[in-house]
This record gives C-alpha cells, structure tokens and sequence, in this order.
C-alpha cells in the first residue's frame, strides 16, 4: 500500500532488550488470575478459572525517582513504538530458578526426563504448595546464567540453548530415564499498557508519580 509504517508491521514484535534494572527495582506488581465467582442461593460458590496461566503487570511509574529516570522512560517507550513492541522486565521478586536470596543452582528444576529420543526440552519454573503444583513456561533466559543438569550431573557441552525461547536442545538426545536439570535466571517478557504517555513534571517534582503500566504477554 506504499505507507510509511509498513515496515514496521514486517518486523518482529519483540523488542529483546531490557527495561532499565534501576526503575523496575522500585516498581510495584505481580502475578494475577481471573476466576468468575457466582454465589448460589446456597450460599455455595461456583469458582472458574478464565485463564490457564497467570500474568504480570507492574507499575513503573513507582520506580521513578527524578526527571532523568522520566526522560529514561520516555525514550523506552518511543524506541517500543508505544504498545506495539514486547520487551523483557526484570521482576525483582521472582528472576531466578530458586528462592530471590539464593543462587542459583543446576538442580534446581526438572524439565523433563529423557527418553532416548528427544533432544529439545523447555525450561520452565515449578511453584509448589500443599502438594499442589503449577508449571510455568520460561522463555526470555538471562544470558551467563543457565546451567543444565542430566542424571545428576552438571553438563559443560553437549547442549545448546536458546535465550529467546527457553528451549534446551541437546546433541544428543538423553538416554531413557535421566532426569533434566536447569538452574537459571530469567525476564518476563511484557509490553507498555498506554497507547498515551500523560505526565505532568510540576506534579512529578511535586510527588505525584505517574501511573505507566506494563502488562506480561505470552511470545
């Protein structure tokens, strides 16, 4: 159609670079789950799920701390095109494959169990309570820090593994048995939630902080 922007649309739609670590350490967010609750005339209810799997969102606005970070912000926004482009976000309470204090450790999660056939496992992150588990799929892995396991065994070739994607690909395929292994940090792939930057600076030097949200989307 010869428009200026067409371009862009051919492009991929994330961005792999990272929100600055500094403002999203003072972020404010989480992890979130719909269920539609009806209450029965018993007094009973009837709880559904909408979503298989939780999502983020964070607040960086609560991260700004002076008119520079404002700016930082702002450049962010415009190089993502706005909502258009995803990028990662470090989620300071839950980045590694362990507890926030610990190091991570090659043991830490199971990924999968070989059978002598397939070569390709993806990471992922397993939050357990009560004897009741949910599985996470991680994808956006921190570079330098992804350890692989197998059969009890920290592994230091024979394996490649894509950052982007999350997925472990073996040479050769794990024999029948043997327990995978990955120990890692990882991002939260998002994007920004307004179509509109509104920031007012005599209201951020006077301590309003504006409100610029960041939603987890699935890549």
């Amino acid at each position: 159609s010869g428009k200026p922007w067409d371009k862009e649309l051919l492009m991929p739609a994330f961005h792999e670079v990272r929100f600055p670590d500094d403002i999203s350490k003072g972020s404010s967010g989480g992890p979130e789950r719909v269920t539609d609750i009806v209450e029965l005339v018993s007094g009973y209810e009837e709880r559904n799920a909408t979503m298989a799997n939780s999502k983020r969102s964070y607040d960086a606005g609560m991260g700004l701390r002076n008119v520079n970070d404002l700016h930082d912000v702002i450049e962010f926004w415009e190089a993502r095109l706005g909502q258009l482009y995803g990028f990662r976000w470090k989620d300071w309470a839950d980045y590694k494959s362990c507890k926030t204090r610990n190091t991570p450790a090659f043991t830490d999660q199971v990924i999968g169990t070989g059978d002598g056939v397939q070569t390709a496992f993806q990471i992922k992150k397993t939050y357990s309570s009560g004897g009741y588990t949910y599985e996470r799929i991680v994808k956006k892995l921190v570079s330098g820090t992804v350890l692989i396991g197998k059969a009890g065994v920290l592994q230091g070739s024979g394996f490649a593994v894509d950052l982007n994607t999350g997925i472990v690909t073996f040479t050769v395929a794990p024999t029948i048995g043997q327990s995978i292994t990955a120990g890692y940090e990882f991002d939260v792939p998002v994007r920004f939630d307004e179509a509109k930057m509104t920031i007012s600076i005599d209201a951020f030097n006077h301590g309003s902080v504006p409100s610029i949200t960041v939603k987890e989307i699935f890549v």
